[in-house]
């Protein structure tokens, strides 16, 4: 008996990240949900690369504006409503944090050291790309 693969959703994501006082601090935000801490991600745009695309999820879910680094960082799959997500992530140099954004009213974002953002997320695939940043 054979099981029919269930189709794989492409995502691309970011870890938005600034240097303060000499010290890297990375920006996670709220799922949808806001039970869960996450990074910037969503489905790649028609007519836009996979970081580019990633950068302007950074802009919409946590109003942060920067230069993405084109080289991926990682992959990491998630499962949400029945269905599987595969999300490749980049590097986002934030230069701009706005004070108002597109999901300013539906998301909470934080600073973090990068010790303390492994801590915050639940997946142990995310946990992991972030760890090889740290």
């Amino acid at each position: 008996m054979s099981r029919k693969a269930k189709k794989v959703f492409k995502q691309s994501g970011v870890i938005p990240y600034r240097v303060t006082n000499g010290k890297i601090e990375v920006l996670l935000v709220t799922a949808s949900d806001c039970k869960n801490w996450v990074i910037p991600k969503g489905g790649i745009c028609n007519g836009m690369s996979p970081p580019a695309s990633a950068a302007k999820e950074a802009w919409e879910e946590a109003g942060v504006i920067g230069q993405v680094d084109g080289n991926e960082l990682g992959r990491y799959k998630y499962r949400k409503k029945g269905k599987i997500y595969q999300v490749k992530t980049f590097l986002l140099a934030v230069e701009t944090v706005l004070s108002d954004w597109p999901e300013a009213n539906q998301r909470r974002r934080q600073w973090l050291d990068p010790s303390k953002a492994i801590k915050r997320v639940k997946k142990a695939s995310l946990k992991q790309i972030l760890k090889g940043f740290s």
